[in-house]
């Protein structure tokens, strides 16, 4: 099977890799990929929102499949742009349609699709400029800490949350006013705070049946004790020791098997991942958001526990019967840490060499924000490079990938030295 995969972070060098572990893969191409992706596939120079330029790539190079990484070219519609293209409609692409997509493009949509269908998540309203006035009071007639979400896509930074009230009036009328997000934030959704512990569930679906991937917990904040600002993502670690056989049976009956019954219901078409970032309150399971992807840096820590073929799985998604295909997990642990570049999450510098990638022998490093310069990689982005590692239980495997960490290094390289310390000391 020759394969597309559309993307250039962490999350499709992790894809990549494992896609071309498969027996059923004649070709791979990483559209339009980063210094790592070359190892396992071709690297092609199209943008994954180029829809023109990927129709006339798969067409040429007879691409049986698309695999969809990031989220803008899912809820730009890539999906329905194949559907309805005489020449495309035939090459199935993994992931949503747009309407399904909007799980992630809206949170209005996403709260609405939610409470439909019963599933736990916190209460919330939704306010444009039209009914700031409204969407202030709202506010007041909170409790702190106050939550403000841009309704759009705004690069994982249009998530507030705030503890006085004069500063969240201020910030709901910066998002709302003066589009402090751009279009993402023409509309705000205000919901209450759930005070818990976070991680992050996994599915691939067909649209009618499911299989459920390793879940994972990852580090948001750029400072070691979650402090300082959000980020893309930390590190990761994977199985999270709180999400015991109980607390998963919860998340199945109450988030899963709800979300795809009414994906079905509703006549939205899904095919692809579900990303549930779920809120562990006293023990019960709620929605904080859905993403219609893998996430990153997850991706880097719950696809090397995969054991099963991907492209097999794929395959099941696209011709319906995904119920009949066996998924199986590697029984070891692992744990993901972000490298990023000095200033991250703010101003940072990039065209920074990598020294030592080549003496990490037992760990897997996924490249996240690199370029190649003939034999030499360096940094183009804020998060470089996430550094993976198994090991018979999390202790174990993140020890191991702070010893590889150790290995790599490149000017101004900054990374979190606290990551599992949370979860292992509740244990």
């Amino acid at each position: 099977m020759k394969v597309l995969l559309l993307g250039s972070g962490g999350r499709e060098h992790a894809l990549a890799w494992k896609i071309a572990q498969s027996s059923i893969l004649d070709e791979l191409y990483i559209a339009p990929g980063n210094a790592g992706t070359r190892q396992f596939g071709k690297n092609i120079p199209i943008s994954p929102i180029d829809f023109d330029a990927v129709k006339l790539f798969v067409l040429e190079n007879n691409i049986e499949m698309v695999v969809v990484g990031p989220e803008e070219p899912l809820v730009l519609g890539i999906y329905d742009f194949f559907i309805a293209d005489p020449d495309l409609y035939k090459i199935p692409v993994i992931g949503p349609s747009k309407y399904g997509a909007q799980l992630e493009g809206s949170k209005d949509f996403a709260k609405a699709f939610m409470n439909r269908h019963s599933i736990p998540t916190a209460k919330y309203a939704t306010f444009t400029i039209d009914n700031l006035e409204e969407g202030l009071t709202f506010l007041k007639n909170m409790k702190s800490p106050y939550v403000l979400k841009a309704d759009g896509l705004a690069a994982g930074k249009g998530v507030l949350i705030i503890h006085d009230l004069d500063e969240a009036q201020a910030e709901l009328k910066s998002m709302l006013q003066h589009e402090k997000f751009g279009e993402a934030s023409k509309k705000v959704v205000i919901e209450q705070f759930l005070d818990g512990i976070e991680l992050s569930v996994f599915i691939v679906t067909d649209g009618h049946s499911f299989k459920l991937l390793p879940e994972a917990k990852d580090y948001k904040r750029i400072g070691e004790g979650d402090t300082g600002p959000n980020t893309g993502g930390m590190g990761a670690i994977s199985p999270v020791p709180f999400a015991d056989a109980a607390f998963m049976d919860k998340v199945h009956n109450r988030i899963i098997v709800p979300t795809v019954k009414g994906l079905k219901s509703e006549g939205i078409v899904y095919k692809g991942f579900v990303f549930f970032g779920l809120i562990c309150v006293k023990g019960d399971p709620y929605v904080i958001e859905y993403n219609c992807r893998m996430g990153d840096p997850e991706t880097e820590v719950v696809i090397p526990r995969l054991k099963s073929d991907i492209l097999d799985l794929f395959e099941g998604i696209a011709s319906n019967t995904l119920s009949e295909r066996d998924i199986q997990f590697i029984d070891k642990s692992a744990a993901t840490v972000m490298m990023v570049a000095g200033g991250y999450p703010d101003v940072y510098e990039k065209g920074k060499q990598i020294y030592g990638l080549n003496s990490v022998v037992d760990s897997l490093v996924f490249h996240a924000g690199t370029i190649a310069d003939g034999p030499s990689v360096l940094t183009s982005g804020g998060r470089v490079l996430a550094v993976t590692s198994y090991g018979k239980n999390i202790e174990v495997a993140i020890e191991k990938a702070y010893e590889a960490v150790s290995k790599i290094s490149f000017e101004g390289a900054y990374y979190r030295k606290d990551l599992g310390q949370d979860v292992l000391s509740q244990k």
